[in-house]
């Protein structure tokens, strides 16, 4: 069930499976509530963050899938209204206050709403979507490990103390410092968007000295002669993890069924067409992103080993270990699929 953008894979049973269950999804509501699909929301929200991460949700956009397939299942007027946010702790408070249907986001945030929502809204992902590296860049030539940062410098990265970077970072300290010192380094950390990280680093003249980012802002910082690579996500947590997932409450999927189900299934249809794609799905991140970058830099982006789309949820229980044993959560999820809706139970996440 996996989706990674090298090779393109057969689809067949996908779309088999994806619409069986949006069958029995549609079928279920009409039995209980004649009519639903009328009732659903006419217009749906959804926000993603800003890098090549978030690849798939700008096609989603860009080629109108959740609209198609809400179409395709009764829906004929359904409107999707797009928003930006810069951290996945602000999409967690949209999410909660019902402004918000579907939101982009990382591992450990979802993991934070889940452990505060059980009892009421009930967040739990939809799906991943993403399983990219994340860099931790610097310009000071003093710094080589995190062990050489000092009370002088300055980490930029999307929320202190609670987004997917953020997280990363004590993992890292507590691997050199011990599980005692997971917080080490926060008081040196401060809260950005990417974009706006990056152009601070390389400035020169702010604070910021080093930035813990996504693509395409790390490669962009490290062909800078003054910029080096001091860690890898995939080194923190041991090889490739998800770093993009959807997040939904319960009462909105349970509302919605014909939304839900859209999504999802336009969700699917996005990482296929990035597999069969490669160059367009470039030219929709610049278009949709509004990115100066070079097309050749975005394709040699998509081209990496290392750049995979994935439905599939992987390392989701290294962090929700992690938040547990430091008291970040209250409640240690059973596995990886308390934290996910049934509907992508069936595939083989960790």
């Amino acid at each position: 069930m996996e989706r990674n953008i090298r090779p393109a894979k057969s689809k067949a049973t996908r779309r088999c499976v994806l619409m069986a269950g949006a069958a029995a999804t549609m079928s279920t509501a009409i039995a209980l509530a004649p009519g639903a699909a009328q009732a659903e929301v006419e217009t749906t929200t959804v926000a993603y963050q800003y890098g090549i991460t978030y690849l798939p949700l700008l096609i989603m956009r860009n080629q109108e899938m959740i609209e198609k397939h809400a179409a395709e299942m009764g829906m004929d007027a359904l409107e999707v209204d797009w928003n930006t946010y810069s951290s996945g702790a602000a999409m967690n408070d949209a999410l909660i206050s019902g402004n918000l249907h579907f939101a982009a986001t990382g591992t450990p945030p979802l993991i934070t709403i889940w452990d505060r929502t059980r009892e009421n809204l009930d967040v739990r992902g939809v799906a991943a979507f993403s399983a990219l590296p994340q860099y931790l860049v610097t310009r000071n030539p003093d710094v080589e490990t995190i062990e050489d940062f000092t009370s002088e410098d300055r980490i930029a990265l999307p929320a202190v103390g609670v987004s997917l970077q953020a997280t990363e970072l004590q993992m890292a300290a507590a691997q050199v410092w011990g599980p005692e010192n997971y917080d080490r380094l926060d008081d040196i950390t401060v809260s950005m968007s990417h974009p706006d990280g990056m152009v601070a680093l390389l400035s020169g003249s702010s604070e910021i000295t080093a930035h813990f980012t996504n693509p395409p802002f790390q490669y962009q910082a490290l062909a800078e002669d003054n910029i080096r690579m001091v860690l890898s996500s995939f080194d923190v947590m041991g090889g490739p993890v998800t770093n993009g997932i959807i997040a939904a409450t319960d009462v909105f999927r349970e509302e919605n069924p014909t939304v839900y189900a859209a999504f999802l299934a336009a969700l699917d249809e996005s990482m296929d067409f990035i597999a069969e794609n490669p160059e367009q799905s470039a030219e929709i991140y610049l278009e949709e992103s509004g990115s100066t970058l070079e097309l050749d830099f975005v394709l040699e982006m998509l081209g990496r080993e290392d750049t995979v789309f994935s439905s599939t949820p992987t390392r989701t229980m290294v962090f929700a270990d992690f938040m547990a044993d430091i008291g970040r959560i209250d409640n240690r999820p059973e596995d990886w699929r308390a934290l996910y809706f049934p509907e992508i139970h069936d595939r083989d996440g960790s």
